[in-house]
């Protein structure tokens, strides 16, 4: 078993400021196997437990979200330098989500099927039991409501665990969510990937639900061979966006910059690499580069970061690309990183086939639509893609050539409330969020009713 070191502290700096924000203890070895059991005695009495009980239960905590959304996006912008409106918006988002799963949670429903007319053929979806649940720092309150109350209304008990890097946000979630349920359906644990292995590695979890990095994801699925526990994933992905020759540049750029730069690109589904057609590539680039040059400097999660986001820029310089704005890491304290736009890009650099996760647009120019759509699908993650067309046939063809969980056309970010999704490849695998996510945390059991022949009375 991996250990942990007790009472280790997780300190978390501005990274805005560089000012010290606090730190949160570390769960010893002891408190994440006492977490796991307290969940697994807490299971059945929950699963037994009405599914409108359990929804209102979550409902009430979607309510206590909204009450403190304030002081939820201080502390995520706090620990991560996400702008406060924005992180109030990913509060609200989450309120939204406990709510969706408190109203799908009581018709999440079987079915019957037909067989002979004297027996009843059922398929029943039961919760699967202890569920582990490890969230991202990137937007923590809105991906772990996600999880969370899927996870809750369909009769699971849960042990998550936030990021490291935003443990505060996390554990003030945790505490608002914990007050309305009974005690050990839900318990919130700190640490950073030890803590995360524990927990992913125990033979008390029959589910382990991840959104982060591809080499956690990974570690992830290979514990969950040896232990039999279900895996859902979103790894993070290498999202491509396809200029097509026939739209209008600059709104092409502005669409590329926002699916770039919103949240200094700490998005998992941001924007990672751009082919753009040669009819259109001049005006493009110049259009991006104003969009760049406009955004006001913003802080990365932290310097550990920036590092890597800063290591694939000078990656991509050092075998050729041209770095149009930004690419310097600023003086003074904080984490920042300026807006970045690469051109001269080629398949092979890390910033073309790696996720950066950062605040950058590395650009190809290809010679034609179906080039570019070509090199966006040779990649071996599989989370989304964007393509710019105003070519229906070209539309058409993208959703169905791209191989990625989400397609969206003409549009960076957006979609239905109640969508899911579904990473493929080295992006994930498991639909996350909507109705099927329900699913994903229950598992059927087949139940056939026979009728009895009754014992004749002897004489």
């Amino acid at each position: 078993m991996v250990s942990v070191e007790e009472r280790a502290m997780i300190a978390i700096v501005d990274p805005d400021t560089g000012e010290p924000v606090g730190a949160m203890p570390v769960a010893s070895t002891s408190e994440v196997g006492e977490a796991l059991d307290s969940a697994r005695r807490a299971q059945s009495r929950w699963a037994r437990t009405p599914a409108a009980e359990r929804a209102a239960a979550v409902r009430a905590g979607a309510a206590l979200v909204r009450e403190r959304a304030d002081d939820l996006a201080e502390l995520n912008k706090a620990e991560t330098g996400r702008p406060v409106g924005e992180a109030r918006e990913g509060v609200l988002a989450g309120a939204a989500t406990l709510e969706q799963y408190a109203e799908l949670g009581p018709v999440h429903r079987g079915k019957t099927l037909l067989g002979a007319f004297d027996a009843i053929d059922m398929m029943v979806p039961e919760p699967r039991g202890v569920v582990v649940a490890l969230t991202p720092w990137n937007d923590p309150v809105a991906v772990s409501c996600g999880l969370l109350g899927a996870a809750l209304v369909t009769g699971n008990t849960v042990v998550h665990k936030p990021s490291e890097r935003a443990p505060h946000t996390g554990d003030l979630l945790g505490r608002l969510l914990e007050s309305v349920l009974p005690q050990g359906v839900l318990r919130t644990l700190h640490g950073d990937g030890s803590v995360g292995a524990l927990l992913a590695g125990s033979s008390e979890v029959d589910v382990v639900a991840h959104v982060g990095g591809t080499a956690t994801g990974r570690s992830i699925a290979a514990a969950a061979a040896v232990t039999g526990a279900k895996t859902i994933l979103e790894n993070g992905g290498n999202d491509p966006l396809v200029v097509d020759a026939d739209v209008d540049p600059v709104w092409a750029a502005e669409q590329a910059a926002l699916g770039a730069f919103a949240n200094s690109g700490q998005i998992c589904v941001a924007v990672e690499r751009i082919y753009v057609h040669e009819a259109v590539a001049e005006p493009f680039l110049a259009a991006l580069c104003a969009e760049a040059s406009n955004r006001s400097l913003a802080p990365l999660v932290d310097r550990r970061h920036r590092d890597h986001v800063h290591a694939h820029v000078a990656d991509a310089a050092r075998n050729g690309a041209e770095i149009l704005t930004g690419g310097e890491i600023p003086g003074g304290p904080g984490a920042h990183y300026p807006a970045t736009v690469l051109a001269g890009c080629e398949p092979s650099m890390r910033v073309m086939n790696e996720e950066t996760f950062g605040p950058v647009a590395p650009v190809r120019v290809v010679p034609g639509f179906e080039r570019g759509l070509a090199e966006a699908a040779q990649d071996a993650h599989g989370l989304a893609a964007t393509v710019l067309t105003a070519n229906s046939a070209h539309a058409q063809q993208a959703w169905r050539v791209l191989p990625a969980g989400t397609v969206k056309v003409n549009a960076v970010f957006g979609g239905a409330p109640g969508g899911a999704a579904h990473p493929r490849g080295l992006s994930g695998n498991a639909y996350g969020y909507g109705p099927e996510l329900l699913d994903e945390l229950t598992q059927t059991k087949v139940v056939h009713l026979g009728q009895a022949i009754e014992r004749k009375a002897t004489s």
